[in-house]
This record gives structure tokens, sequence and C-alpha cells, in this order.
């Protein structure tokens, strides 16, 4: 059995050599990890096979764990834009001389070791190395079973690029599969400064339950779009597939659609575009009554207590009907995860009450919620969606996984009181 907190000591240590590497080297190193994704294509393909031959071609997950060759040029040049990125470390945040002549600089540093738990996606492994690298921080991987076998080979090909570059290569490593390596993560109090879970609700409820490491929840998303008395139909039909349909296993996808009670005579015509991607709707009374023989019976549903507050991470989507704003409100308030909300509306003042009074991490007007995004953002990339307020919110860029540390420097003062 391996020793993880021996794991751990080692990326501890790996992780003080980062402070000594320059922004040239770190760029060095990201495009030559880059052009190994893609020389290495083939190796890793064949490890991806022996993960997908696990699951179910028809499990809305699969597509998230397949990996294909403009896959891996895609992300080799997500890693190539990374080294293009401005170093977050560094910055003077606040640069002031006291009265006294002592002069105070708040500097942006690496948190030190930044631990990820993550499920299917293995180009996280990618994305998540290319941006602690960037920031100066050492990363604890610990995938899910799932994609293990392509985990294991993104690894090694970092390792070996990290090798033939003269660095440690204990500045990223992956965990075993099973849940023993999620707790001992969770744990690594003294080795590990920061633990960033990412995918369902459900993982991200046992990061926050569990951990004695800091903890910034991302990634549960619990989307809501509101369409108000005064939206447009057709903005509002183009949003909602878009934000439903265009990848369902995303945390910024849509999960309840809420309309007001005057506009269900639009209702089946803004659920239209739904029915191409056979998109399964669980109404409640009012809406059903207003889908039923049009929207196709075989994916019309009645809703369910549990229905609301589900992310689906499916082709399935809750239908609420309101008879205000404020009731659009508060069951977003009830049901929300903090994520993404949306409302459609013409109405400026509606609109201005909604962003002032939602409580989420991104609130938009007459926009699709898919935009949740580091890269839409303009932050270049992203790792994870944090829905908490401290710290971080939204998406999280490079700068948001640095902290600060004061410089003080004076010549010999002393403090009389």
């Amino acid at each position: 059995m391996i020793d993880l907190n021996s794991v751990f000591s080692e990326v501890q240590v790996a992780s003080h050599d980062l402070t000594l590497m320059s922004n040239d080297k770190i760029n060095t190193v990201l495009q030559a990890v880059a052009d190994a994704a893609v020389s290495n294509t083939s190796y890793i393909l064949h490890e991806n096979a022996k993960d997908l031959k696990k699951m179910d071609i028809e499990d809305p997950k699969y597509d998230r764990l397949k990996l294909t060759s403009e896959r891996l040029n895609s992300i080799a040049n997500d890693i190539r834009n990374v080294a293009t990125l401005p170093s977050p470390l560094g910055r003077i945040l606040k640069d002031t001389v006291r009265p006294n002549g002592i002069h105070l600089r708040k500097v942006s540093v690496p948190f030190g070791v930044i631990g990820i738990i993550y499920e299917a996606r293995p180009n996280v492994s990618f994305d998540v190395f290319s941006l602690c690298l960037k920031s100066g921080n050492a990363c604890v991987l610990k995938g899910g079973s799932d994609a293990d076998f392509s985990n294991r080979a993104i690894i090694q090909t970092i390792h070996q690029v990290l090798k033939e570059q003269g660095i440690n290569p204990h500045i990223v490593e992956l965990l075993p599969a099973g849940h023993e390596s999620s707790l001992a993560l969770l744990h690594a109090v003294g080795y590990v400064d920061l633990i960033i879970p990412r995918g369902s609700s459900n993982l991200i409820k046992f990061a926050r339950e569990n951990a004695t490491v800091p903890v910034i929840e991302t990634g549960a998303g619990i989307c809501h779009t509101y369409f108000d008395e005064f939206g447009d139909a057709i903005k509002g039909a183009a949003i909602i597939n878009n934000a439903k349909t265009r990848r369902v296993t995303v945390c910024n996808a849509l999960d309840c659609f809420i309309i007001h009670r005057s506009r269900l005579k639009d209702l089946f015509s803004l659920c239209k575009p739904l029915i191409s991607s056979n998109v399964t709707i669980y109404a409640d009374e009012v809406s059903y009554k207003a889908l039923e023989n049009l929207y196709p019976s075989d994916l019309l549903e009645h809703a369910v207590d549990n229905s609301f507050g589900t992310e689906f991470l499916d082709y399935k989507m809750a239908v609420k009907t309101v008879s205000s704003l404020d009731e659009a409100m508060e069951h977003i308030c009830q049901y929300g995860s903090k994520h993404s909300e949306c409302i459609i509306t013409d109405d400026k003042n509606r609109a201005a009450r909604f962003l002032k009074e939602i409580d989420a991490s991104c609130v938009y007007v007459n926009v699709s919620t898919a935009f949740t995004d580091g890269a839409q953002f303009g932050l270049g990339a992203e790792i994870g969606i944090s829905t908490q307020k401290l710290h971080a919110r939204g998406p999280m860029g490079l700068e948001e996984i640095t902290t600060y540390k004061w410089f003080i420097e004076g010549d010999g003062q002393i403090r009389n009181n």
C-alpha cells in the first residue's frame, strides 16, 4: 500500500522548487507538455479506451470521459494558451509607505500545494496541471475510478516531460482512485494548502463535510432560467435550448426553466427546440397542461418533489410556473446552488432587481448560462466555478489560485507602544 503521507510530503518539498522557477521556464515546460499531449496521442487514447469499455455508451458521462485526437489537440492548444497568459505571481496589490518610513507591499504568491478531487473528466488532469504550474502551485490529483487509466497515462506523459526539463516530477502527483485516497487528501493538514473538488453535488458535499484542509466549493450547478412576463419568446427559445443542450454534463447546464403564468401560451414554442435533443421535461401541473398534446408524450412527465433542486447532468429539465418575479426568485433561493441564474426580460427594472437580489456567483440577463466559463469571461482558463463567497467566486482563473503575503521593509524602526 502506498504511504500517502510520503506522497504529500514529496509534493510539498517539490512546491518549494517552484518558487524559484522563472515564468519563462514555466512557459517552456507548458509548451513541452502540450507537444507531448499530441505526440503521445496513441498511448493516451489506448488507455482511455480501457476506461470507456467499462462505461455504458448511453451514459451521459461517456462523452466527457471520451478522448479523441481532436480533443487532445484542443487540450494541447489550451495548455499553449495558458503559457501565453501573464504570470499571476509577484503582482503588487498594495504599495504604501507608512509615516514612520516602513515600506509595505502586498504581493501575490502561490498557495503552495493544491489538491483537486474530480470525477470522470480526464481533461482535468492536463487543465489543472497547467493552471497550477503557471500559478506556481504544486498539485495533488485524485481522479475517479471511471477515468483512472486515462489519468495515469496523462500524468505519466507530464512526468516524462518534467524529467526531460530537469524539474522535480513530484510537482504533480496522481493518487490511487479509491475512496481512502480522497479521505487522506481531505485530511492532509500540514501538507496541502487548499482542496478544490470538481464534480457532482454529492462530491462537493462529501468534501465540505469531511475536509480538515480548507475547501473552495466548485462545480455543483443547479441552474435556473426565468422567463418573465416581459420576455422575448424568440430570444427565450434560443437561450433555453442552448443552456440545456449545448453540453448536458457541465455545471452551467440549465436544470429548471421557470415561466411566468401569463406566458404559458408561449411555453411550447419556448420548449419546442428541445425536442430535437430528446429532452425530457418534468412539468408542474399548470405547465404540464400547457404542454400536453403539444410536446411529445414520451418526453413529458409530471414533476415530483425531487424534480426541483436536482442537477440532472442529462437531457432532462424541470419546468416551474410562477405568478410573479418575487415567486421566481423565491424558487431560485430555495433550490439554487448559487452557481448561475438567468432572467429573460425586456423590462429593465425587473432585470435590475434580478441582478441585485439573486444570490449566485453569476447572474445573467437575456444570456445563456452556458457562458459561465473562465475562457468565455476572458480569464484564459479556469480551475473551476466557485459557488461560495470566501476568497473566490465564479470562474476561478490564475489570479484566483494565488494568495498574497505582505513584504515589510524598513531601516531599524521599532514599535514603542
